[in-house]
């Protein structure tokens, strides 16, 4: 009785203090999920095709924040930027001539403006080429701009962002890049054309958080609301039909590196869609062999449950029974029925149960004397891809969106100090909440495929997929020997670094 009453009062007293600290709790709870939330995800802007209306692009985002209360951190842009820094800049870019306008760039390029916004861009297939192909593998095209080359990969915050530039004709994609100033009607076009080099060197990274493209990967509509977009594109329909919509190298490389975001533009429409990734399951065999067909949670009833097998037939002949099983041989196998009724067999009397005593102060558990088998593991959650496509920047377009994405926990922010730091990106805001970072495999992909790149029309011989991954193996061993290791970190050079536009006595002819 004694006993009794003090496990009452224990437990009277430990449910007092918890309801007199549960809303330090709370309070506390809250702090830490608010805290952690700050530092857990990025807000990124993603815009479809650009088309040079930078300023439009950047008013839109200052309106959704001013109307969210909320900060983009981050803008991407999917193509067709137009980064035209004079006239003979609209001489390399594939648009007919009405469409052939300066617009505002040249502001961000001379330091007249500077992008408000961190933010990486790919191009399209209305890009001043001649540009672009000085950044081949990526650069600043101006301060807070960047570039991520006609294939690239790196890294904000620890958010590993891919991408590919141009779009997709298969008489251009097996050869090299042979185009040279200045450009004709041909290899104007040909120029943004993607090329298998670029694919290959992509389809060596592992998983990206988000790739962009301007082409959109082929057969994508069906895994979406493919209905809906024939009716506000019904002209879609017969490229639909025929499979040629999109690119397919953009669609293996979408199932070979199954980023959970892929964002497009190209098509001047709004779609959304997920594709879900089917893992092959392993399939796990009991031990010991259960023989072809056989169950192995079968519960095995012996014969005498069945009917009377027949006998054999006198020759030397058998009978199959119904189950498709031959009769048995041996002494039992005779020609005498095997009775219906199995034997009676007297069997002794169970001894009695062992019944414990039972205290009364003891919480019965039913279950707790069972046996539970260990239910099996759940399935691992098959990846995703999210894709979005977006429209042009124009009035009552579809054309910009904020997405949150994840920070990857062991991403490890700079510190105050940081922009001290040679080497600091101009990328990193005043609250250092943004770095871009170069990626160490892209890296030493990209070391790895230096001998494979062609100036010319023919490519020479690629390595095979277990040669190629080999080498970007080792070449990897390089970059952290010789980049991250004597530089401490891999972020993207700081703009005010680079060399800086200086207007000569003929700027105001060619702006």
């Amino acid at each position: 009785m004694q006993l009794r009453d003090a496990q009452r009062a224990y437990i009277l007293h430990t449910l007092r203090q918890l309801r007199s600290d549960w809303p330090r709790v709370v309070s506390s709870l809250i702090s830490s999920t608010d805290t952690q939330d700050e530092i857990a995800e990025m807000k990124i802007a993603i815009e479809g095709c650009c088309h040079g209306a930078l300023p439009a692009i950047y008013s839109h985002i200052a309106a959704l924040e001013a109307r969210h209360r909320y900060k983009v951190d981050l803008l991407l842009i999917c193509g067709d930027f137009q980064a035209i820094r004079n006239e003979r800049d609209l001489q390399c870019m594939a648009v007919p001539d009405k469409y052939k306008q300066l617009g505002d760039f040249w502001k961000y390029y001379t330091g007249v403006e500077k992008a408000p916004i961190p933010t990486i861009v790919i191009g399209g297939n209305h890009e001043a080429s001649n540009y672009l192909w000085e950044l081949y593998h990526g650069g600043w095209l101006a301060p807070n701009i960047y570039f991520l080359g006609h294939a690239g990969c790196i890294q904000v915050n620890g958010i590993r962002i891919a991408g590919a530039s141009g779009i997709f004709k298969s008489q251009d994609f097996p050869h090299g890049h042979w185009e040279r100033l200045p450009y004709n009607q041909g290899s104007m076009r040909s120029i943004y054309h993607i090329r298998e080099f670029n694919i290959m060197r992509l389809s060596l990274l592992s998983r990206p958080t988000i790739f962009l493209s301007h082409d959109w990967p082929q057969g994508i509509e069906h895994f979406g609301d493919t209905n809906g977009l024939l009716r506000r594109k019904p002209f879609f329909r017969q490229d639909i039909k025929t499979g040629s919509l999109g690119s397919p190298p953009m669609m293996g490389l979408l199932h070979t590196l199954k980023p959970d975001w892929w964002f497009s533009a190209h098509l001047h429409c709004r779609f959304d869609a997920a594709v879900i990734h089917q893992e092959a399951v392993p399939q796990t065999s009991a031990s010991g062999d259960t023989g072809e067909g056989t169950n192995p949670d079968e519960i095995v009833i012996g014969d005498f449950d069945d009917d009377t097998v027949d006998a054999p037939i006198a020759g030397g002949s058998s009978v199959v029974d119904e189950r498709g099983a031959p009769p048995r041989s041996g002494p039992s196998s005779s020609a005498v029925p095997v009775s219906r009724t199995p034997p009676e067999v007297d069997l002794p009397t169970p001894a009695p149960l062992f019944v414990p005593i039972r205290n009364d102060d003891e919480i019965i558990l039913d279950d707790e004397e069972l046996e539970v088998s260990q239910p099996p593991a759940p399935l691992p959650k098959p990846l995703e891809t999210k894709f979005l496509a977006l429209d042009k920047c124009l009035p009552k377009r579809q054309f910009l969106e904020v997405v949150d994405v994840p920070i990857p926990a062991d991403f490890i922010p700079p510190d105050s100090s940081a922009a001290s730091v040679p080497g600091q990106s101009s990328a990193a805001n005043s609250d250092n909440t943004v770095t871009l970072s170069f990626d160490p495999e892209w890296l030493a992909i990209t070391r790895a495929f230096q001998p494979f790149l062609s100036m010319t029309r023919t490519n020479a011989p690629y390595p095979d997929e277990a040669q190629a991954r080999e080498a970007v193996s080792r070449e990897l061993e390089w970059v952290q020997k010789n980049v991250i290791q004597k530089a401490g970190d891999a972020r993207a050079e700081e703009t005010s670094q680079s060399r800086a536009f200086v207007p000569s006595k003929t700027a105001n002819n060619l702006l």
